[in-house]
Parts: C-alpha cells; structure tokens; sequence
C-alpha cells in the first residue's frame, strides 16, 4: 500500500524559482508558489501572447534565459514538444551551478530527450488535474493530488525539494505519492491512451453513431452518449464505482452489470495490454517523437478531421443552446 506523504519545508524554496511557461500546469504553478511565499519569475519567449496575462497577476516575467539565470530551481512546464529545444537553447546555458531542474511529466527524462548534467537535481512534481483546477482547488483552500519522482539527486536534498515544491503548489493538503519517472510517464501514457482521452473519446463516439445509424436523432444520442457522462464521472470521482451504482437506478445498474463486459470483453483488454506493451518498449514514443519532428503533421491531419465529425458539429450547437438558456 503507497504511503501517502503530506508535510514538506517549504523553507527549502529559499531561491528563486524559473517556471517557464504559463500555460495549463505554468499558470498555476507559479500563482500557487507566489501565493505560498516563494519567490518566482515567469520565463517565456519574448513577444508571447501570456507575457501581459502573467504580469497582469502581479508576476515577474522574464525572458527564459533570464528567469533560469541565478535560479535554484526551474520548472520546465512547456509542452513536450517543445521542451527539448528551448532547453538546449535557454536552459542549459544559464543553468546556476547545483540548480534543481523540474518536470511535471517524465516524457522527455524517460526517453532521454532531455539530459541535464550530473551536477544537477532532476525531479518530479506532477499533479493529478488540469491545471486550471490546480489553481481553483488552491484558492478554495483545497489541493490537487500530485505525484514526485527523483531521478537525479545530485544534492542529496532532491526528494526533500520535491516535497516542498509539491507543498507550495498545494498538493499537501490532498495528498502526495512518491513514484519513478519511468512508472509516471507509463502509467500516464497508458491511462490517456486506453481510457482517459483514447478509450473515453473512441466509447462516446462508438456509442453516438450506433444510435445515430439505427435511426435515432442525433441530439439525443449526444445527450445519451456524451453530455451525460460528465453526470456519471463525478459520481465515480465522488465515491468510487459503488457510489457512482449507488445513485443510479437500479435498471441502469442491472445493465452496468450484465452488459458492460460485453463492451469492454477480453478482446479489448487484449488492446489495452498491447498499447501497454507499446508504451514499455518505447514504440508510442518514436511514433510520437517521429510525428513531432515532422511538424506534427499526422497530429494536425487527425485533428482536423475529427473537427467535422457529426458528433463535434451537433454537439457544438447543442452547448450553444445550451450556453444561451444559462445565461437567460
């Protein structure tokens, strides 16, 4: 059984802290810090569309080289995508001598797209929330789960800076995990493939045009298929698969019993062990890394289609309606 970890010092924060980037994790990262007493400054590229938006809040926004400059710690919050490069152009050269980086997802360490030197602390602190309910959950005196990882502890102190850097940002008072870069990044690559993003997306959209096939209209099988589901997720996030039972009727939970498993069968978790098997051995990885480095053309191209699905374009005026009746 884990252990779970809530106490850390944040006195050990008593250096400047880089967070480059201000996007999902960026933002909240840096308001948590600041707010619990840290001292941060915001590193982006000059010209960014969030350098106003960040120093709107009261932050120090910097260059990337000059917010990593004189820092202890730097937290590397970009997009995967872009991580690698604006390390090896802004990070690694003005790096402090002993300065702690880190991550807030393994990817890059895991798959050696990013190697900072020996002489560096190299950690973990990743929360288990988008980041905007990392901030909304701190500023209601709530936390968010987050996870550490040490893989280089070039100080000795590295598990104890995790730990403090976790606390700034208000995990403590939900509850701290410790884990390896290797498992963080598997277990996340696998639970976003299979069943958060993947499994989820590919379910509602299987469901949506089976409806639609046999002849029934389009909006109700959105309301059926996908505006619903939000329903039942909280009642799971809330109390776990029993509760979620609990409170639906007892039909709908006769139906979850018999015919759920005639859904997701063996063949399906057959899937699951092969996109698995993928992520381990660092498959999904080169396909992924060989994508990137094609200007993510097959990402752009999926995306784009998936766009003018019926499910995306009836769904959309749905919300909208939807959106204009709450605002009456």
């Amino acid at each position: 059984m884990a252990t779970i970890l809530r106490d850390g010092d944040l006195g050990l924060l008593n250096g400047k802290v880089a967070v480059i980037g201000y996007g999902s994790q960026g933002h909240a990262h840096a308001l948590n810090l600041r707010d619990s007493g840290v001292e941060v400054e915001v590193g982006l590229r000059e010209g960014s569309a969030s350098w106003g938006e960040a120093e709107a809040t009261g932050l120090t926004v910097r260059t990337i080289a000059d917010a990593v400059s004189g820092a202890q710690l730097v937290a590397m919050l970009l997009p995967d995508q872009v991580q690698p490069q604006v390390y090896a152009d802004h990070v690694e050269p003005n790096l402090a001598p002993g300065a702690a980086v880190l991550f807030a997802h393994g990817f890059n360490v895991l798959y050696e797209r990013i190697a900072p030197d020996a002489s560096h602390d190299v950690i973990m602190v990743a929360p288990k929330g988008p980041g905007h309910v990392v901030r909304r959950l701190f500023t209601e005196g709530y936390g968010t789960p987050a996870l550490i990882a040490i893989q280089q502890d070039a100080s000795g102190g590295a598990r104890d800076l995790a730990l403090a850097y976790a606390v700034g940002i208000g995990a403590g008072r939900a509850g701290i995990l410790e884990t390896t870069f290797k498992e963080e990044t598997e277990t996340d690559l696998f639970g976003e493939q299979a069943v958060l993003c993947g499994g989820t997306s590919e379910l509602v959209r299987a469901g949506f045009e089976t409806l639609v096939e046999a002849g029934y209209a389009p909006e109700i099988a959105y309301y059926e298929c996908l505006h619903e589901l939000k329903l039942i997720v909280d009642l799971m996030w809330e109390n776990g698969l029993a509760g979620m039972r609990y409170s639906i009727s007892d039909t709908a939970e006769f139906g979850d019993y018999t015919r759920g498993k005639r859904v997701i069968d063996e063949h399906v978790r057959e899937e699951m062990k092969g996109i698995l098997a993928d992520i381990q051995s660092g498959a999904f990885a080169r396909e992924w890394v060989e994508d990137m480095d094609n200007n993510e053309a097959r990402l752009k191209a999926m995306r784009a289609e998936a766009a003018q699905s019926q499910l995306e374009t009836v769904g959309k005026d749905l919300r909208s309606l939807m959106h204009r009746a709450g605002d009456r």
